[in-house]
C-alpha cells in the first residue's frame, strides 16, 4: 500500500522491508489502528488512532481503556498466575516474603471467610476508635486521641497530611512534612460548582449514607449525618488551595520546628499527635517540620474550632470507614460499585475478585510480588538494552551494536545537544543545566534488592501475613507501614528506594533524587520491543524516557539543582524567559477543550511540557542512531517513511477510549493532558513531523505560531 496522505518520501538509501514475524505482526497492528480516511496533517491523532477507537469500544467496567490498561491487564494476570500457585520455595531464588505475598492474596481471596464476617471487623474497629455517634454511644471529650487514632493507625488524614519525606532544601536529609489533606470527592470542584456536578454529589451522599446503614445506622439519620458530613466537606473544599496554585515549590515551602504548629493550628495538640505518628522515634519540640499550603492549614484550625464535636467525630470515623469498606463483603463491594458507576459512568458490571486482590497485593507487598513478576516475565537484556552507560562527554550515540545498550544516553545526549541551542537561556545557567541532565540517575526495570532473598525478607520481616484473615492483613499493613514511615526519619534518604512496584505501566522523575525510573511493567509491547524496527522503539519507550527527563527542567523540576535540592540555581533573566516562553502552552492547551469543557493549560503545564520535550529528544535521538547505524529496513504494506512510522508509534500508544465522566474526572483533576491533545498538542509544535508528513503552511496540526522550550 502507498500512504495516502500527502506525505514526502524519504530521500535516505532503503534497505528494503522487515519481513520477519515481529515486524509483520506489529505492521498488522499499527495498520489496524490507523484511519486512513483522515488527513494526518488535518487530524493526527484521529489518522494514528481512528482505527483503533472504532475497534475497542469500552470494556464492561471500565470507564477508559487503552495500551495502558491493556497491558496492566497483561501484566496483571502474571501476577494472578503466580499468587495462585501454591506455595513452594525449595529454590534458593525464592524467598520468604514471596510466600507472604501469597498468603496475603489468598487471604483476600477467600470470599468464604470475608462474608462470614461481614460488617464485624470494621465495628469492632469503630468501638476501638471510641465509638461512632450514628451507631452507638461515643464520648464527646476525645476529638485529639481519635485524631491520632486514625492519622496513626488506619491511614487516614482527616484533615491534613503528615508524612515522612526527603527535605526538598536538604536532599540528604529525611523531615516531617505538612500538607492540605485530600478531599472525599476526587477534586474541590466537585463541590464547589455544585450545579454542573449534582449527579455526582447526589451518588456521594446515597454511597455514604448506604455505608452507614450497612455498619448499623438508621436509613434517616445516617441520611442526616451524611448530608452534614457532604456539608463540612464542601467547606473543606472551600479553603483547598487549587492544585495550579501550588506549583511554585519554592513559594509553599515552609520550614519551622514542631512548637510552632501549635501557633499556626492551635486546634491540634501537636506533641502528642507527632510523638504518636511516629512512634517508637522520640521527638521534642525542636523537631524541624516542613510545611505546605500554610494559609489552608490554618484556616482548617479554625474550622475545627467552631464545628461541633458530634460532626467532627462523625468525619473522621466516616474517613475511617470509606478506606476500610472496600475490603469488607459483598453488600459493601456493591455499594461502591453503584457510586463508582455514576461516578465515572462505567456499565454495570462486577470486577472479578482477583483482580482487586491482584492491585491490593502490589500496593502492600508490591516488590515481594516485583520480584515473582520479574523472574517469571522480565528478559534481562531489556534492562540492559534501555539502560544507560556513562558517555565521555560531548561523546554521540554509540555505533550499531553498541548502542542498544546505552537507549537512556542517547536519548539524554539528544536532550543535551538541543540544550545546547536553547536562546532564551544564559549560558551560565545553561551549563549548570547540563551538569543537572548530566548527573540525573536512571533506574531500570527493578531495585536490586528484590532478588536477593535476604535482602528482600529483611524489608518484610515485621509485616506478619495471616493466612484466612484479609481484613486483619491490611491492618497489619498499615501499622508495618506506619513504623516503616517512623524509621525513615532518622535515615538518609536511600536513592536506591523506588516509589512504584516493578510491575507497574509507568514511570517517574523524582527531582530530590534527580533520578528517573523506568519499571519492567513498561518496558514491553507497544512501549518496546528488541524486535521491532528501532522507529517504535524511539518513538515509543523513548519518548516515556525523553518525558521524564525533561521533567526535570519542567516549571516544578527546575527549581531543583543537580543534587536534588530546592533552591534558585537559574539567573534571573532565564527564569522570566522561562516563564515567557512557557505561557506559551498555557494559553496552546488553554484553548482545547473535550466535551466543550476547557482544559487548564496552567494545571497541565508540568506534564505538557514533558510531551513536548520527550518527543522532540526521542526523535532527535533516533535521527543520530540513523546517522550511526544507516536506514533500518521499513514495516511491510504501511507505506510509511521510519521518520512517519516514529511519529504513528509514539501517537498510537495513547489512542484511548473515555466515558464523559471519566475525561470530565481527568480535565479538574489529572495534571496530564487528554490523550488527544497530548500527541496533537506535541506533533503541532514539532517541525520535524510537519516536514515528514508533508504539512502545508497553516494547516491544524502546523501552524505557524509554535511553542518550544527544550
Amino acid at each position: 500500500l502507498l500512504f495516502k496522505g500527502r506525505g514526502k518520501s524519504c530521500p535516505a538509501a532503503h534497505p528494503g522491508l522487515c519481513l520477519t514475524e515481529p515486524c509483520i505482526n506489529v505492521a498488522s497492528a499499527v495498520m489496524r489502528a490507523l484511519d486512513r480516511s483522515v488527513d494526518p496533517c488535518h487530524d493526527f491523532y484521529n489518522y494514528a488512532c481512528g482505527g483503533w477507537v472504532k475497534k475497542n469500544p469500552l470494556p464492561e467496567g471500565k470507564s477508559r481503556w487503552g495500551p495502558f490498561s491493556d497491558l496492566w491487564e497483561h501484566n496483571i494476570l502474571a501476577m494472578k498466575h503466580l499468587l495462585g500457585k501454591t506455595p513452594c520455595f525449595e529454590s534458593a531464588r525464592s524467598s520468604k516474603a514471596e510466600e507472604k505475598a501469597q498468603r496475603y492474596y489468598q487471604a483476600c481471596m477467600n470470599e468464604v471467610k470475608i462474608e462470614e464476617l461481614g460488617a464485624k471487623p470494621l465495628q469492632e474497629l469503630i468501638s476501638q476508635i471510641g465509638g461512632w455517634a450514628l451507631t452507638g454511644p461515643w464520648d464527646k471529650n476525645n476529638f485529639q486521641e481519635v485524631l491520632r487514632m486514625v492519622s496513626a493507625n488506619y491511614h487516614t488524614s482527616p484533615f491534613f497530611t503528615v508524612f515522612v519525606s526527603t527535605d526538598s532544601k536538604n536532599s540528604n536529609s529525611n523531615i516531617i512534612q505538612v500538607d492540605q489533606s485530600s478531599l472525599g470527592l476526587p477534586s474541590r470542584d466537585y463541590y464547589l460548582n455544585q450545579t454542573a456536578n449534582e449527579k455526582y454529589l447526589t451518588a456521594y451522599l446515597n454511597f455514604l449514607t448506604e455505608l452507614g446503614v450497612l455498619l448499623g445506622g438508621a436509613q434517616e439519620t445516617s441520611r442526616t449525618l451524611m448530608a452534614e458530613i457532604v456539608d463540612f466537606e464542601t467547606n473543606l473544599a472551600n479553603i483547598t488551595v487549587p492544585q495550579e496554585e501550588r506549583r511554585d515549590e519554592e513559594l509553599i515551602y515552609n520550614k519551622m520546628e514542631a512548637k510552632d504548629l501549635t501557633t499556626l493550628i492551635p486546634a491540634v495538640d501537636w506533641m502528642p499527635y507527632l510523638t504518636e505518628v511516629f512512634a517508637p522515634v522520640p521527638l521534642n519540640q525542636s523537631e524541624p517540620v516542613v510545611v505546605y499550603a500554610k494559609e489552608y492549614l490554618q484556616q482548617v484550625s479554625d474550622l475545627i474550632t467552631k464545628t461541633n464535636k458530634s460532626l467532627l467525630n462523625n468525619f473522621m470515623i466516616m474517613k475511617v470507614v470509606r478506606k476500610m469498606g472496600s475490603i469488607l463483603d459483598q453488600r459493601f463491594q456493591d455499594a461502591e460499585q453503584r457510586f463508582l458507576e455514576v461516578m465515572y459512568g462505567t456499565k454495570k458490571s462486577c470486577t472479578p475478585r482477583w483482580k482487586l486482590c491482584v492491585s491490593d497485593t502490589d500496593s502492600a507487598l508490591g516488590f515481594a510480588l516485583g520480584a515473582m513478576f520479574v523472574k517469571a516475565t522480565f528478559a534481562e537484556d531489556s534492562k540492559a538494552i534501555v539502560s544507560a552507560h556513562k558517555r565521555q562527554k560531548g561523546a554521540a550515540p554509540a555505533a550499531r551494536g553498541a548502542v542498544s545498550l546505552t537507549m537512556v544516553g542517547d536519548i539524554k545526549w539528544a536532550f543535551e545537544d538541543s540544550l545546547r541551542n536553547v536562546r532564551w537561556m544564559d549560558s551560565e545557567t545553561k551549563k549548570a543545566a547540563k551538569e543537572k541532565a548530566d548527573a540525573i540517575y536512571n533506574m531500570v526495570g527493578y531495585p536490586e534488592f528484590i532478588m536477593n532473598a535476604t535482602k528482600l525478607d529483611k524489608v518484610f520481616n515485621d509485616f506478619e501475613v495471616v493466612s484466612e484473615l484479609y481484613f486483619q492483613n491490611v491492618m497489619q499493613y498499615y501499622n508495618f507501614s506506619a513504623r516503616v514511615t517512623a524509621d525513615q526519619l532518622r535515615k538518609t534518604p536511600n536513592r536506591n528506594q523506588w516509589s512504584m512496584t516493578p510491575p507497574t505501566v509507568n514511570a517517574y522523575y523524582n527531582p530530590t533524587k534527580n533520578e528517573m525510573v523506568l519499571p519492567a511493567g513498561i518496558l514491553q509491547a507497544p512501549f518496546y520491543s528488541r524486535s521491532w524496527p528501532k522507529a517504535l522503539n524511539f518513538g515509543g519507550i523513548g519518548v516515556v524516557m525523553g518525558h521524564e527527563l525533561t521533567h526535570a527542567f519542567d516549571d516544578q523540576g527546575r527549581e531543583y539543582d543537580k543534587d536534588g535540592n530546592l533552591r534558585p540555581w537559574w539567573k534571573n533573566s532565564s527564569v522570566e524567559a522561562f516563564k515567557q516562553q512557557t505561557q506559551c502552552m498555557v494559553e496552546q492547551y488553554g484553548n482545547y477543550s473535550i466535551n466543550q469543557e476547557p482544559l487548564n493549560g496552567k494545571h497541565t503545564l508540568g506534564e505538557n511540557i514533558a510531551d513536548n520535550g520527550g518527543l522532540k529528544a526521542a526523535y532527535k535521538a533516533y535521527v543520530n542512531w540513523i546517522e550511526k547505524n544507516g536506514e533500518e529496513a521499513s514495516l511491510p504494506a504501511l507505506g510509511m517513511t521510519n521518520h512517519q512510522l516514529f511519529f504513528v508509534g509514539f501517537a498510537q500508544v495513547w489512542c484511548s477510549v473515555r466515558t464523559p465522566e471519566s475525561s470530565h474526572e481527568g480535565v479538574i483533576t489529572d495534571p496530564h493532558s487528554p490523550s488527544r491533545f497530548r500527541v496533537i498538542g506535541t506533533i503541532s509544535n514539532s517541525q520535524d513531523f510537519s516536514k515528514h508528513f508533508g504539512c502545508k503552511a497553516d494547516a491544524p496540526m502546523n501552524p505557524k505560531h509554535k511553542c518550544e522550550l527544550w
